[in-house]
């Protein structure tokens, strides 16, 4: 019996359709090899500390790129420790008016903080926990010593200090 076209048509599609699929792997390891140099260059160790545009860091020449760990930012009328504000003042009044209000708030945030994460192993406690502080280039060197201080009464004696790094080109140039 002769079949219609429309029939031939219809075999003709289903054995096409019964083969398996091939996957054609050269283009995709193609796009795999593509997307791993593209990684490997668009990788990048910068590390940006979070700051406001009021601020402007000290310029320094070190080389060492800054970790993830506890954030004490000083701006010119309080302090924050990982964004949160835990005392606001006036720097310029007698020491005496806010180094004890301070100390209190910085110990028990510390403190708080130090509490929500592993205990230190005996290597660490050696160095204590590491604290990265933010100040502008105008806080008052007394300030910044007064809370050093209040950081190693706690487990944080790991301290840093953010600064800007100076680009090679100033550093060439008397």
């Amino acid at each position: 019996m002769k079949q219609s076209f429309r029939a031939k048509r219809m075999l003709k599609q289903h054995k096409r359709l019964a083969q398996s699929s091939k996957l054609n792997l050269v283009a995709l390891m193609d796009i795999f090899t593509i997307l791993v140099f593209f990684l490997m260059v668009n990788q990048s160790d910068v590390v940006v500390l979070p700051s406001n545009k009021d601020m402007s860091l000290p310029q320094s020449v070190s080389e060492q790129l800054p970790r993830e760990q506890v954030l004490l930012t000083v701006t010119a009328n309080g302090v924050l420790i990982q964004g949160k504000a835990i005392w606001r003042g006036d720097w310029l009044q007698a020491p005496e008016l806010w180094q004890k209000e301070l100390s209190e708030a910085v110990q028990q945030e510390l403190n708080y903080l130090a509490g929500r994460t592993a205990a230190l192993t005996e290597e660490q406690q050696a160095l204590g926990r590491p604290l990265t502080i933010l100040a502008d280039a105008s806080t008052p060197y007394a300030v910044l010593r007064r809370l050093m201080a209040m950081c190693a009464g706690t487990e944080y004696r790991d301290i840093s200090l953010a600064v800007e790094q100076r680009s090679k080109v100033l550093e060439a140039t008397p």
